[in-house]
């Protein structure tokens, strides 16, 4: 019988994921480390039939896979077994194989955590409400007196809103204009939209003055300062941006991953790499 093919794969599952960072990120950290294990893009397109890539993330060659939009929902419902965070997001965006099971993690909501460092929040803003939106949520239970949200679809909005409600907080949609509108007098601004990918993009709230203790999060990562931050940082106010959220969520998949430590500064220099070239 022939031996078990080993487990040295690792995915990047979304409808554009090989326009993502992730691989150029991950590949010459794990080379670095001498791991022999390889980090793939895998384009999913919205719609497509998600049992057969279910089944191929159980083969044995599989480590993991992240997960990115459309498909962090789906991954969350498809997990056999999930953590307190996919539970609360209802979002994943880290499967890890065990044998013939998936485990799902969410590493957004790790990454949201650390990055705000626990402060109390007494309003925040959410503009989109995707699944960055949902890990961001999930990582302000119990730190937030009130939260409005607002997506192009309305929707989609009233979902977030009612499961900002299901994690104990005062949570309600609004419509775009009234949400930008209320950014200005926020403790919390976060951006979970495309906007701001392009250079010309306007800061997500429209770039009216912001209260002097708030907060900006901007999940867009791009090869310029985006809008949202440069406006927030022209008002010298507390920020993080794509490219540290980047960061702080691969940095919580390495324990998960049972990597060694050293990975951490190997992701931290590729990272400066990429962003030095975007």
């Amino acid at each position: 019988m022939d031996n078990p093919t080993p487990s040295s794969r690792l995915f990047l599952i979304g409808s554009e994921a090989s326009r993502a960072m992730s691989p150029g990120l991950w590949n010459p950290a794990l080379e670095g480390l001498g791991s022999g294990w390889t980090y793939e893009a895998w384009d999913v397109p919205l719609n497509v039939p998600m049992a057969g890539v279910r089944a191929r993330l159980l083969e044995s060659d599989v480590v993991a896979a992240n997960v990115t939009m459309p498909h962090k929902q789906w991954a969350a419902e498809a997990a056999d077994t999930a953590t307190e965070a996919v539970r609360l997001s209802g979002a994943s965006n880290l499967l890890i194989r065990h044998g013939r099971t998936l485990e799902a993690h969410n590493t957004d909501v790790a990454a949201v955590a650390e990055l705000l460092g626990g402060r109390h929040q007494r309003h925040a803003v959410m503009l989109g409400a995707g699944g960055a939106a949902r890990a961001a949520l999930a990582a302000l239970k119990g730190l937030v007196d009130r939260v409005s949200v607002a997506d192009r679809d309305p929707e989609a909005a009233r979902r977030l809103a009612a499961l900002a409600e299901s994690l104990g907080m005062d949570a309600e949609p609004v419509p775009w204009a009234e949400a930008q509108d209320q950014a200005s007098r926020a403790s919390l601004i976060v951006n979970a939209t495309p906007v701001g990918k392009r250079i010309d993009d306007p800061p997500a709230w429209g770039g009216a003055p912001l209260a002097e203790d708030a907060f900006v999060y901007d999940f867009v990562y791009a090869g310029h300062v985006t809008g949202t931050i440069a406006a927030a940082r022209k008002q010298r106010l507390r920020c993080a941006d794509g490219w540290d959220h980047l960061h702080a969520q691969a940095a919580a998949m390495v324990p998960l991953l049972g990597l060694p430590a050293q990975a951490d500064p190997l992701l931290r220099s590729t990272l400066a790499a990429l962003q030095a070239k975007a």
